[in-house]
């Protein structure tokens, strides 16, 4: 009688198929396979109440693309994002610092071992906190804006009274 050895592992089986989400519905495999950034609709919806413009809600875009861990905040160099975005390397410095003025952004500047300024980090934890502290209001919005729905779902002999 032979008895297993309990040191054998299993070889993994490849995992089921998955059903796509809705992303991938949308623009496919291919392009899903590029990667994708999140973006808080709260941010999309109150680009004019945190007062901020087209070119400075874009380099937010950028930014939040390459921001892919809570430990390792994006590091794009002006000229990085001048290309990504199609403007001039001049009209990077103002955006940014009307972006930090505002507390939605802290730069960190960083010296090379050669002694010149390198790319800066870009911390995004004042807009962070800012959709976060905007929740509740859209939370509010969307619970009556469901009420009123039922409301109107409701046929009107069977509504409560109001």
């Amino acid at each position: 009688m032979t008895i297993p050895d309990a040191s054998v592992i299993p070889f993994p089986t490849k995992p089921a198929e998955t059903s796509p989400g809705s992303f991938e519905k949308i623009w496919g495999k291919k392009v899903k396979s590029h990667g994708y950034a999140a973006i808080p609709t709260i941010l999309i919806r109150s680009q004019h109440r945190l007062g901020i413009n087209s070119t400075q809600f874009c380099l937010l875009m950028h930014l939040l693309d390459l921001y892919w861990s809570p430990d390792r905040p994006p590091f794009p160099t002006k000229q990085q994002l001048a290309d990504r975005i199609g403007i001039k390397m001049s009209s990077i410095k103002p955006n940014m610092k009307a972006l930090e003025q505002a507390g939605l952004i802290r730069r960190v500047q960083h010296k090379t071992s050669a002694g010149d300024w390198g790319a800066n980090t870009y911390l995004l934890d004042g807009l962070i906190q800012r959709i976060k502290d905007m929740e509740p209001e859209f939370a509010g919005e969307k619970a009556k804006r469901l009420a009123e729905r039922k409301r109107v779902e409701t046929p009107k002999g069977k509504r409560p009274k109001e």
